[in-house]
């Protein structure tokens, strides 16, 4: 009896069952999987978006601290880059009417400082960056429990109080050449983080004649009906990066620390309580396509990401959900309870560093960590004095505009105003496996870069309509994505000092 040889077609067949049957059936991608293809390795961008510091606030003499006795010591490595910091004229014969000064660790709880958008231009004044105590200086008086003086706002933190920021900058990337996208508060910042936009304001309630110029947002009002709105309130229209990752369909969110809850509240550094949730740092919020105003949970951790009742919008202990569950979003925003923020006044650096450290401890111990950039920025400077000019990119001539004595430029016809910028230099670091080590990156970059990151990682388009993020830098040289390293660097969050260092 003979056997006839199956034919080609049968041996495709039973070879195609037969791996199916080893293996399972074929994966199939959803449409908002997190699986979605990136330009780059990293598949996961969180974004910790902190409060109220400029660079040499933080970073005026970094690598080099003082290291009194009693306090963390840090010693830079013999390989590191300066920065663009406080030199010894600066130092000893500023051109304002004080010079900088260090603040002593046991000194970390300071007073806010004024920087609303006028002052912190007329502060600048002109370019001569001469006039801080007159305009962003705060005092005397008291801000809680903490005494005011005024030359407080020509104040740094060294290695000795700011010390974990000082220890990721030296295992992975810093620039210190970004810049607030425009002058003025948190508000204005946050709006530039997610839409390179403050122009388009469309409705509001109270008085907002402080807090928007020619329908631009130059203050800090909060978003519309949303349900702990405590005062003048306002809408925005346009899109936002929330909109453009809808439209791909990758998974995202904004998590702030009591979003849940509009009483939850903490003693700050202030002495007093301070409430978890701010509604004006929570800029999603402003825009009707991507607002949760009741503050509805996910439906389920699952949920977390997706489109949902929840609409993006979360609760800080939601993230820590998610990452549990194995469904980090593709873009995280972070926002940390008030008393938690860095923010003068109710916060402090040692307050921040606890947050930042147990943050960025726990996501280098998850298995996402080897795809992961973690993106540490600032909404604004606080008016804490900076030696650094900003370059004017965007010219206005409003009523509130006051660089030059009078306005700051003459935007072009056409161009929206109030958007005097860029506005004071901010910190931006890098943590990731595949940042460039004990790097310093001297791009020129503000808030909207993030934005681009976000953009082009994804191919997203731009957000248009004047948008900062058409002439944004590129954040993407703090990167080596030829070189992957995935070591990790634990810290103390009391300290900032070195816990486990794998290199």
């Amino acid at each position: 009896m003979s056997v006839t040889a199956p034919s080609a077609k049968a041996m495709t067949l039973l070879l195609l069952f037969a791996l199916v049957f080893v293996t399972g059936a074929p994966r199939v991608r959803s449409a908002d999987s997190d699986d979605q293809d990136t330009t780059t390795p990293i598949k996961h961008v969180v974004v910790i978006f902190q409060e109220n510091v400029s660079f040499d606030h933080y970073f005026a003499t970094y690598p080099f601290a003082t290291n009194p006795s009693g306090e963390p010591r840090f010693k830079p490595r013999p390989d590191t880059p300066t920065v663009n910091g406080l030199n010894p004229a600066l130092l000893s014969s500023n051109q304002n009417s004080a010079n900088p000064f260090r603040f002593d660790r046991s000194h970390a709880a300071t007073c806010d400082q004024n920087h609303d958008y006028m002052p912190e231009q007329q502060a600048y004044h002109a370019g001569l960056v001469d006039k801080f105590l007159e305009f962003a200086g705060n005092g005397p008086g008291t801000d809680g429990t903490i005494v005011c003086n005024k030359s407080d706002v020509m104040g740094y933190f060294d290695g000795n109080t700011v010390t974990a920021l000082w220890n990721y900058a030296q295992r992975f990337a810093m620039n210190d050449n970004s810049f607030n996208t425009v002058f003025g508060p948190s508000t204005p910042g946050a709006l530039n983080l997610i839409s390179g936009q403050t122009h388009g304001v469309t409705a509001s309630v109270g008085d907002i004649s402080e807090d928007v110029v020619n329908g631009t947002v130059i203050g800090d009002p909060q978003p519309l009906n949303d349900g702990c709105d405590t005062r003048e309130a306002v809408q925005v229209s346009g899109q936002n990066v929330g909109d453009l990752l809808n439209a791909k369909g990758i998974t995202w969110g904004w998590f702030q620390g009591g979003f849940s809850s509009c009483s939850a509240s903490h003693i700050g550094a202030d002495g007093k309580a301070k409430k978890d949730y701010i509604p004006h740092h929570e800029p999603f919020q402003y825009y009707t396509t991507t607002a949760n105003l009741t503050h509805k949970p996910p439906a389920s951790v699952s949920e977390i990401g997706h489109n949902g009742q929840a609409n993006h919008q979360y609760d800080l202990t939601n993230f820590w959900d998610a990452l549990a569950n194995g469904n980090l979003p593709s873009v995280s925003y972070l926002k940390a309870p008030g008393y938690q923020d860095g923010h003068a006044g109710y916060s402090s650096p040692l307050l921040e560093q606890q947050f930042l450290v147990e943050t960025i401890n726990r996501l280098q111990k998850s298995p996402e960590w080897k795809e992961i950039a973690i993106i540490i920025a600032y909404d604004d400077s606080d008016g804490w004095y900076d030696h650094v000019m900003p370059p004017i990119v965007s010219q206005s001539n409003t009523s509130q505009d006051a660089l030059t004595g009078t306005d700051c430029g003459h935007a072009k016809a056409g161009e929206f105003q109030g958007r005097c910028g860029y506005g004071p230099r901010l910190p931006l670091l890098v943590i990731s496996p595949f940042a460039r080590r004990n790097f310093v990156d001297n791009t020129l970059t503000d808030q909207s870069s993030i934005l681009r990151f976000i953009e082009d990682n994804w191919s997203l388009g731009r957000i248009g309509n004047q948008s900062f993020d058409a002439r944004a830098g590129t954040i993407t040289n703090m990167f080596d994505f030829g070189g992957q390293h995935r070591e990790r660097l634990i810290l103390d969050a009391t300290t900032g000092q070195v816990v486990d260092d794998d290199d």
